[in-house]
């Protein structure tokens, strides 16, 4: 069987910590942060875990050596 590939997109994303789980970056950070208070824009710096509900399947399908 061949070798899977690391879906790159996913991997730029993502990274894995020392208890499997999957960390990321909240969204709503680029643009329009005009509107969005101080405290909102100082909590989105913060990075953050994947849920559970779509671990399973993130790991399998675009992280398979993960």
């Amino acid at each position: 069987m061949p070798k899977l590939k690391t879906k790159k997109a996913a991997a730029k994303r993502f990274r894995i910590t020392g208890t499997g789980q999957l960390k990321r970056q909240k969204s709503n950070t680029q643009h329009i942060l005009g509107k969005k208070s101080r405290k909102r824009k100082r909590n989105l710096r913060h990075a953050t875990t994947v849920d559970k509900t779509v671990l399973n399947s993130i790991k399998k399908r675009l992280l398979p050596y993960a």
